[in-house]
């Protein structure tokens, strides 16, 4: 790969970064919000060492560095002969070329947020059990009437461990995508992410009395708790009888699974 070559990609990264950082919420797909700052400085870095790359060796970055650039104080003629007996010409592999993959698809083809396909395939985790005072319950209790907005991490974890039935006889909204079940039903999930994508971990919450829908889509479901198992023992799996499925757009930070009652509802 000759230099102007490496120096349009780190131009090309840098571009990259700082549109899905800078110009968009892109960025979301991938890492949380608190690494924004990160990300815009890693672009503009990239762009300040693809300009300095530009400048030292000149447009079209391509000018022969003689002995004189090297600091060798070997002349031209050195320097070709070392070349040609090297044999490579200044050029790396070829395989270098994959680089400009990922380059370019941040900056023209953003790539989506995991989505079905990651959960599907993965086991769904409940958040740890929060600790409690003796005598006091692990979660706190939920408004007796209305519609309590929750979120899928929050209900995973009253499902599983919450030993004081906080959820029994509640009716609760949660939004997620769909995941269809491996051997028949559907889930709605959400992935939540402590650093970036890569640490993405599944929240799913079985769907029972509604007819299943199309993977990925987003909904917002209300219903009542389906009790499996027992709470607390580690036998428990997060369900719910649905009453309304309701199509909603996808949130701008889809591993954002964060909810706050509203009241009233």
């Amino acid at each position: 790969m000759k230099r102007n070559i490496q120096v349009l990609l780190l131009l090309f990264l840098g571009v990259g970064l700082l549109h899905i950082a800078l110009l968009t919420d892109l960025y979301l797909r991938y890492v949380r919000a608190g690494l924004r700052p990160a990300l815009i400085a890693s672009g503009v870095l990239l762009l300040a060492l693809g300009a300095v790359s530009a400048a030292r060796d000149g447009f079209p970055f391509d000018r022969p560095r003689t002995g004189r650039d090297r600091g060798d104080g070997h002349g031209d003629a050195g320097h070709d002969q070392g070349h040609a007996g090297h044999g490579h010409g200044g050029r790396g592999p070829r395989v270098a070329w994959l680089l400009y993959v990922p380059a370019l698809t941040i900056l023209f083809i953003a790539p989506p947020a995991l989505g079905s396909y990651t959960a599907a395939r993965g086991d769904a985790e409940a958040p740890r059990a929060p600790e409690a005072a003796a005598g006091d319950s692990l979660f706190p209790p939920l408004p007796r009437t209305g519609v309590v907005p929750m979120s899928l991490n929050d209900f995973t974890g009253r499902a599983v461990w919450d030993t004081g039935g906080t959820l029994k006889g509640r009716t609760v909204r949660l939004t997620g995508f769909v995941t269809p079940g491996r051997h028949g039903g559907w889930y709605i999930s959400r992935l939540v992410i402590s650093c970036c994508a890569a640490d993405a971990q599944v929240r799913k919450v079985r769907v029972h009395g509604a007819t299943p829908q199309r993977a990925d889509t987003w909904v917002t479901v209300t219903g009542t708790w389906h009790p499996t198992g027992k709470p607390g023992a580690g036998t428990a799996s997060p369900a719910l009888d649905v009453t309304a499925v309701r199509r909603v757009p996808e949130p701008v930070d889809p591993y954002n699974d964060v909810v706050a009652p509203r009241a009233g509802n």
